[in-house]
């Protein structure tokens, strides 16, 4: 799915179940490794961070326990904390993602290219991962004077922009869902404004 951030019109252009008491038959060296990837898991899918105590209450452990799993993981720069103290997903798993998409991003860059010239905009490609838009491959425009810039492995919530949208449009259809998303199913693509960056427009294919 490609989303291109274009110039508005006045010119300016997220379970993991607790682990269960009961599995002892898990060596304790498979155990830890469980937690850190359920940990991970759970911080990279929420985007406005989690504490160490809310961690603890989702795996069921001790709060010193998920504190020693988070900072492990955060050794490895796959989280990060922040000043608030929340952990967050780090540069070390946008990367993953560019090594895990790499043949995707090799082949979709030169289309990407062609459009973004095209348009005098940038262009992306995103795929979804739980509940976010991740942006797996990123093209700038050439010549245009304004374009929205923004990073591969940049990630936002996958029910908001055009990019979120047109990702849920390709998803079988569920109750409740946005009339955006029905009608990017319908029509084939989205249009937003202001949703991800604040003053820009988005056009999302699916």
């Amino acid at each position: 799915m490609c989303r291109s951030g274009v110039k508005p019109r006045e010119n300016r252009v997220k379970g993991v179940a607790s682990e269960s008491n009961g599995s002892s038959g898990k060596q304790p060296g498979s155990q830890t490794l469980a937690r850190g990837l359920q940990a991970l898991e759970l911080v990279a899918t929420t985007p406005d961070g989690m504490t160490i105590q809310e961690v603890a209450d989702a795996l069921g452990v001790h709060r010193t326990i998920a504190s020693r799993l988070l900072t492990t993981v955060a050794d490895f720069r796959l989280i990060k904390r922040g000043a608030d103290g929340k952990y967050r997903a780090g540069g070390g798993l946008a990367a993953l993602a560019r090594d895990l998409y790499a043949g995707l991003r090799d082949e979709a860059t030169p289309l990407l290219r062609r459009l973004a010239n095209s348009l005098g905009a940038s262009v992306a490609l995103f795929v979804a991962e739980g509940s976010e838009a991740v942006a797996v491959a990123v093209v700038e425009p050439k010549n245009a004077r304004y374009w929205v810039s923004f990073r591969e492995g940049g990630r936002h919530p996958i029910d908001r922009g055009a990019a979120g949208y047109a990702l849920l449009a390709g998803q079988p259809p569920v109750p409740g869902e946005s009339s955006r998303v029905t009608d990017a199913r319908r029509d084939g693509y989205v249009v937003s404004y202001g949703e991800v960056e604040p003053g820009y427009w988005g056009l999302g294919y699916r």
